[in-house]
């Protein structure tokens, strides 16, 4: 399974916001970090806020902070309400599924079940989980990882 860009980014931002909760952060930061679109990462954000898993601040000293405690942020509940849909095949979408195979087909069984499976092991995780042990070994400032920086 892959998930989307959306989903990809709101773990990105509530991992950010999580292990920097001493300050406000902006979006900015975070699209500068991960090398992303701030217009884009402003939508995540957005719809986070709606969510109430991000609170704003406005104003010149303004930024982001979590909305809730880590430990109250289920990681399987943030990826089915940010995913559009799980649909491994054309045959888990009635709407537009045209295989021949699909009436006798149990390949979809197969994948349903990795697919609850994949949801059940996110469901077991809260972002906490997700955080160092230690806050203490913690970087103020997470490694960078440059794209496409092997030279030839």
């Amino acid at each position: 399974m892959r998930l989307t860009s959306f989903t990809d980014y709101s773990l990105r931002t509530l991992l950010y916001l999580a292990a920097n909760r001493d300050r406000l952060v902006t979006i900015q930061d975070i699209a500068d970090l991960h090398v992303i679109s701030k217009n884009h990462l402003m939508k995540v954000v957005y719809q986070l806020g709606l969510a109430g898993l991000v609170e704003t601040v406005r104003g010149r000293n303004g930024g982001l902070r979590l909305g809730r405690e880590p430990k109250d942020i289920n990681i399987g509940a943030l990826v089915r309400s940010t995913e559009t849909d799980f649909f491994m095949a054309e045959c888990f979408d009635r709407a537009n599924d045209t295989c021949p195979l699909t009436p006798d087909c149990k390949l979809k069984h197969t994948l349903n079940a990795a697919t609850q499976a994949f949801l059940h092991v996110l469901d077991q995780q809260t972002l906490a989980d997700m955080l160092p042990a230690d806050p203490a070994h913690t970087h103020s400032k997470p490694v960078k990882i440059m794209r496409n920086s092997v030279k030839k």
